[in-house]
Formats: C-alpha cells, structure tokens, sequence
C-alpha cells in the first residue's frame, strides 16, 4: 500500500496564502445578484484602469499602478500586470486582496501543471482555466477581480482574452476595464488595426494615457505596458506624471552612491 497521498491536479485556494491581504467576503446566496454579492466592488473597480490589444505577432496589456482605498491613494507604484509565465501576461483590477491572492493561484498552478507535464498551458487553456476558477468560486465567495490575459503560442500566436468578475470569457482584439475605458476604447476602435506594429501599438496606447488622464476627473497619474511576443513576456515601459517620494528617493540615492 503506498504510503503516499496523491497530489491534487490544482492547488487549493482554503491553504493558500493565509499570510496575504484579507479577501472581501459576500454572504452565500441561492440566487446571485451581481449588485447584491459585490457591495461596493463596482465602483471600486471602475477607479482603476486596465486595457490592452493585440497587435501583428504581439500582445500589449497597460494599466494603471495606484492603490487606492475611498479617496485616498496608497501609491502609485503598484504593478497589477503579472507575468504568469514566459509567454504570458494577466493585468487585473479589483479589490486589493482578491487581486493579489486570485492573480497569484492562477500563475502557481499555471507553473505547476508546466512543471508536472512538462510543457506549459496554451494562452487558450490558461484562459478557459481561470474563468472556471472565478466561475467556481461565484456562488460560494466571488472573487471581485476583472482579467485581462495576453500571451504568445507558437502554433497560433499572439491572442487577448476577457474575464470579468461573473467569470465572462471572450476572446478579442482589444479589452479594457474601469472608467478609463470609456475613453480607452473610444480610442482604439477609432485607431485600431489588427496588423498594428509595435511602434504603432504603443503610439495608441500612449493616446489612450493622454486621453484618460486630460479627461477623466479620477484619472491614475502612472501607467506600465508590458508587451508579449515570440521572444516572450516583458515590461516595455513605465508612463509616469508623478513618483512615489520612496521611489524617488531611492533613486536619488542609489546615483549619489554611484558617483
């Protein structure tokens, strides 16, 4: 007799991450109610922005970088775009704990079935397991966190998909998430083209910046893109109007000590 459990295909959520931010709770419902089982979550996650397109043989996810609570702002340094694996990327917005703790399940057991099987999920497979994730979880505990999914395949290439918090898939050319997209996607179905370059594609996305924040009364000073292509997942750049004085600081420092 083998002494031995088996090891579940996926990790549990109920172990994991005892230590991170504590997740939003929603009472269990028979019947689900978006606006009843996310108070507060709607307009929370509208404060945020996150947007992203897919370009000829690439993927671009941008969002903004502030932490907010109320009408307060923690910082404004905060990365909500995840590297799941080397050729993939998940921007997220949403309450804080979900966030962080959904975003970082989703990227574990994406290495996890990587590492068991020895070759890595499709951006397809990755997807379609993360919205049965967030679709198991709707009846019992919502998680309160909207997904943007990019990432290359070398058989189809690059492909975006779109995952709201009711565990809604589609798959698109272009996405985007909170207030700033009303201007966002304004902006792309206007300048969008599916054979995009690179330099065409951040140009956009660099006009969709401009845009939220001459527009938008609540819009995020700063902003990072990251970019997805055969040679992998990367950041591409950071598009700040202010600093965190900690950051700025630090980087005051770090050149006097070089010098």
């Amino acid at each position: 007799m083998n002494k031995y459990k088996s090891i579940p295909l996926f990790l549990s959520l109920s172990s994991s991450h005892s230590n991170h931010t504590t997740r939003t709770k929603f009472p269990n419902s028979s019947s689900f109610s978006p606006n009843q089982n996310f108070p507060r979550f709607k307009d929370r996650a509208k404060m945020e922005c996150v947007f992203g397109l897919v370009g000829n043989g690439f993927a671009i996810i941008a969002a903004d970088t502030s932490a907010v609570n109320s009408i307060l702002v923690h910082k404004t340094n905060e990365d909500k775009i995840m590297k799941l694996d080397s050729h993939k990327l998940l921007g997220a917005s949403g309450e804080a704990g979900d966030r962080v703790q959904f975003t970082e399940f989703v990227q574990k057991n994406v290495s996890l079935y990587q590492f068991r099987n020895g070759i890595p999920l499709t951006t397809a497979a990755a997807a379609n397991f993360t919205r049965g994730e967030l679709a198991t979880a709707l009846r019992k505990n919502p998680y309160s966190v909207n997904i943007i999914l990019a990432g290359f395949d070398q058989d189809t290439g690059p492909s975006l998909y779109f995952i709201d918090y009711i565990a809604t898939l589609h798959k698109v050319d272009k996405a985007a998430f909170g207030y700033g997209s009303y201007f966002a996607l304004s902006m792309m179905d206007r300048h969008y083209r599916s054979d995009m370059s690179v330099d065409e594609a951040i140009k956009l996305v660099d006009d969709c910046i401009v845009e939220i924040r001459t527009r938008l009364v609540v819009a995020p000073p700063n902003f990072v893109i990251k970019i997805v292509d055969k040679d992998g997942a990367r950041e591409f750049a950071w598009r700040e109007s202010i600093k965190d004085q900690a950051v700025a600081d630090a980087n005051a420092a770090a050149v006097s000590a070089s010098a």
